[in-house]
Formats: C-alpha cells, sequence, structure tokens
C-alpha cells in the first residue's frame, strides 16, 4: 500500500514539474454554445464583452465590421500530446458551422471566415491557426445594435455645432457596405429633423466619414453615398427643405481615434453635421 502511494506521489511531483498544473482552463473561461474544442487543447486567454466590434475578413482583402455580444477565446495544445495540422483544425470549424445551416466565407491556410444566420440571429466567426497548429483562436459576435444607454439629441448637437461649428452623429447605422439607411437610425433622423425646424436659420452640411479598413477610393464614395442617403431621408420623411443641406463625403480623412483599435474605428465611422 505504501508503494502504491510513493509511486502516486513522484508521479503528481512529475506532473507538476512539467508544468501541467497550468495546462487549464483559465478561471471563469468556456467553450461557445456554438462550438466544442478540438480534443487536447485548453483555453489559454479568454474575453467577452456585452458589445464591442470586430473586422471579419470575408474575402480577399474585403472586411465586414461587425457590432455585437463578443468572444475572443484562444486555445493552446497540452503538452506531450501531437498537434493536428492546421487544415485539420479549420475544416472541424467549418463542418461544424455547416451541419447548424451556416456557411464559409473565406478561407486562406491559417484562416476562416464564418457566417450563420438562424432564428433572428446572425453570428460571425473567425477561426485563426498559429503556430504550427499548436495554438488557434476563435473570435466570435453575434450581431445585434448597441443598447442606446446615453442618447444625443436636438438640443446637444445645437450647442455642440454653436460651440464648435459641428456635432457628431452615431445613432445612424447603415448595412454593411452599403449606403443603405437601418430602421433604427430613425429615431436619430428625426432629432436631426427637430434641430433644424427649431432653428430655421441653420444650413447644414451632412458630412459621411469612414475609418481607414479597405480602399481610400472605395471608402471616399461609400461615405458619400451615406451622407447623400442622410440628406434624402431628412428631404424626403422629415420635410426639410432641400436648400438646406449640402451632402458630402470625407471617407478616413478626418479621424477622430486611432484607426490602429477596434474601438476607435467605430468612432471614426460616423455622420458628422457642420454649420455652413
Amino acid at each position: 500500500m505504501l508503494k502504491k502511494f510513493y509511486i502516486f506521489f513522484i508521479t503528481a511531483c512529475l506532473l507538476l514539474s512539467a508544468g501541467w498544473t497550468i495546462q487549464q482552463d483559465i478561471e471563469g473561461s468556456k467553450d461557445h454554445p456554438l462550438f466544442t474544442r478540438i480534443p487536447n487543447f485548453f483555453i489559454s486567454e479568454y474575453e467577452e464583452k456585452e458589445f464591442d466590434t470586430h473586422d471579419f475578413e470575408y474575402d480577399y482583402d474585403k472586411y465586414a465590421t461587425v457590432e455585437g455580444h463578443k468572444w475572443i477565446i484562444s486555445y493552446e495544445l497540452i503538452e506531450g500530446t501531437k498537434a493536428p495540422g492546421m487544415l485539420q483544425i479549420l475544416r472541424n470549424y467549418e463542418n461544424a458551422i455547416k451541419k447548424v445551416g451556416g456557411t464559409v466565407l473565406y478561407t486562406t491556410t491559417s484562416h476562416t471566415c464564418l457566417k450563420l444566420e438562424k432564428q433572428g440571429k446572425e453570428i460571425w466567426v473567425d477561426v485563426h491557426v498559429y503556430s504550427g497548429a499548436s495554438s488557434y483562436q476563435l473570435t466570435i459576435v453575434e450581431k445585434e445594435a448597441m443598447r442606446q444607454d446615453v442618447t444625443a439629441n436636438a438640443e446637444a448637437w445645437f450647442s455642440a455645432i454653436s460651440t464648435t461649428g459641428h456635432a457628431a452623429v452615431y445613432g445612424i447605422y447603415f448595412e454593411i457596405d452599403k449606403s443603405d439607411i437601418k430602421p433604427e437610425s430613425e429615431p436619430a433622423l428625426k432629432e436631426i429633423a427637430k434641430l433644424l425646424k427649431s432653428n430655421p436659420g441653420l444650413n447644414l452640411f451632412v458630412v459621411g466619414h469612414t475609418d481607414s479598413t479597405g480602399e481610400f477610393a472605395h471608402n471616399m464614395k461609400l461615405s458619400e453615398a451615406r451622407s447623400n442617403a442622410v440628406m434624402n431621408e431628412l428631404i424626403s420623411k422629415h420635410s426639410i427643405a432641400a436648400a438646406r443641406l449640402k451632402a458630402y463625403g470625407v471617407g478616413p480623412l478626418s479621424p477622430v481615434a486611432s484607426n490602429k483599435t477596434e474601438e476607435g474605428r467605430a468612432k471614426n465611422r460616423r455622420v458628422e453635421l457642420v454649420e455652413r
């Protein structure tokens, strides 16, 4: 009996010295409900945010910015176990999304972009494989509109325009890479109309802004199309005189934050009202 105890004790010591104690999921982490993990991997990093943004490469050098509930889950191979091939990891996740009705949008030798639309939800997934398949990372965003806890209004915008000559509007939403205005933008549009109707002497430039992701010429064109869409919406649906508005797009030329972070890029994508 004593001999068995010593064998167990020595084995435990060897496992501790090999670093196996840290090769377990970090505290508070878990797999995303949509996927199981590749066998012999543990969660080494975990981040979950109620609302955040991520740029998904859905085609070669083409990105879709998706906002919503976000997970970043990093996996590492347990020491002493055999690493699967990079392709094996990618194909596992591609097959998993297909089984539940999703699609593979874009794939390379080390990355795949996946999308699932089901039961009113739109879920985007990035899978990146690193270090000879000894580690990989999932970035998952369940797309949703942000709950607007702080709402800018006509009075706040008028104060900003009176002080600085311009006001940023973040409550106008567009379809991805398009100028189509989403229905949830209506409260912001009503407030812009209220601003103009309450101040009949105020004329505005409606200026569209983008982040620096993608091609410069495309962003310039997109920002102008979006500013025109906002202007036309105010004229046609909110009875604002066309002579009071002019639309321009400046693309990524006037950032208010660094384009090196997702948070900065989100701030740079905006419509501004500029006094003229």
